[in-house]
């Protein structure tokens, strides 16, 4: 026997509207909970317990399904064959018999079980899909609203929509940046993790794929695949090495990211508060590649070095070797990162200076690039 509840399905379709939830699995929900009920109110299992939906005709139905038997030994799950024959006298043993229930007959007990298991199931339901949301956006740059400033830390939590709420540490804060409440903020959304209480973001303003992602929103050449973002090194707040290719020779693809007059990258510089942006082109020859790396410095010659380790030994006129380095070796420093190679710079003389008569070596550490410029591979 269906039961017509046409306000049942017209509440299932607000609430697929409301929550964003699809009604197949809020139907499988209602289903469980309503199979719990009856194995509360009538002392039987699940297989004892049949439930049935369907939104089409606008009705659903709950039956209980007990063993027909000689001689009954739980009454809960079996009948016996004589008060089976009673409702229908076709009725053999072995068979089982299917009795309509009216979900107003269940327990308190049964119906408050039901309730719980639903509203458990919308929360599940509702995680899994900021999961799915936030998952998608995962190496995306996404727009938050600052709802709280950890003025000790120098944390703040961003409201980042359906994908809930994440903290954006100090240390992943560009340096000299100040948030205030109902700010909107863009982040980096390095990594989602699915946790039992909806998705774990972890975001960044300093990592190097939030300068990537900003110039392949803002170049067009670079979103249709024309240009490539080969490799790119950040020190955050001060500076920003990228390496470009472009598969269509008659395309620059420095001068595609630079903009006319230099628009598209004034506008990045402008959004991450005025740091510097060099702009390199990549090559597959890792000579070319370190002396592009380098500038604004001139190199005069790279010499690859022998050993496991990526090493190289680079020369530069004597009168541009504190511009190789550069401010506290960051330009050699970024180089390193945006190349994979240990440099060694040394002016052309082989003369040092007084102050200093070493060779000046910038080991690279872990790379910040998303890409490696041997194959340009993520």
């Amino acid at each position: 026997m269906a039961t017509n509840n046409n306000e049942f399905f017209d509440a299932l379709a607000a609430l697929e509207k409301e929550r964003g939830l699809p009604a197949d699995y809020l139907i499988d929900k209602i289903k469980a909970a309503i199979v719990i009920a009856v194995k509360k109110d009538y002392e039987v299992e699940d297989d004892n317990v049949v439930v049935d939906i369907d939104p089409n005709i606008g009705a659903f139905r709950a039956s209980l399904l007990q063993d027909i038997v000689e001689e009954v030994e739980n009454p809960h799950t079996q009948v016996s064959l004589e008060d089976a024959q009673k409702i229908r006298k076709t009725y053999k043993v072995g068979q089982r018999l299917v009795t309509p229930l009216k979900t107003k007959e269940f327990g308190r007990i049964a119906a408050q079980t039901a309730k719980h298991v639903i509203r458990q199931g919308l929360r599940e339901g509702e995680r899994s899909l900021q999961c799915s949301e936030m998952q998608s956006r995962a190496h995306e740059i996404i727009t938050g609203t600052v709802t709280a400033v950890d003025a000790e830390r120098g944390n703040i939590v961003l409201d980042l929509g359906k994908g809930g709420s994440a903290v954006l540490p100090k240390n992943e804060q560009v340096p000299g940046e100040h948030f205030t409440e109902g700010q909107m903020v863009q982040v980096y959304v390095v990594d989602v993790l699915a946790t039992e209480r909806g998705p774990r973001v972890t975001i960044s303003r300093t990592h190097p794929g939030l300068v990537k992602r900003m110039f392949e929103l803002e170049v067009p050449e670079i979103y249709d695949g024309t240009v490539e973002i080969k490799a790119i090194a950040r020190e955050a707040g001060a500076r920003t090495k990228m390496a470009v290719w472009s598969k269509n020779p008659d395309v620059d693809p420095v001068g595609a990211c630079i903009g006319a007059h230099g628009s598209r990258v004034e506008k990045i510089v402008e959004e991450l508060g005025g740091e510097k942006i060099d702009i390199i082109r990549w090559s597959e020859d890792i000579n070319e590649f370190i002396s592009a790396a380098l500038s604004p410095a001139k190199v005069v010659k790279v010499e690859l070095l022998p050993g496991e380790t990526k090493s190289c030994r680079v020369t530069v006129p004597d009168h541009q070797l504190s511009l190789a380095i550069g401010n506290k070796g960051q330009n050699v420093r970024l180089c390193a990162h945006l190349t994979g190679y240990n440099i060694d710079i040394r002016p052309e003389s082989g003369y040092y200076g007084e102050e200093d008569e070493t060779p000046v070596e910038q080991p690279a550490e872990a790379p910040a690039a998303e890409t490696t410029p041997e194959t340009g591979k993520e």
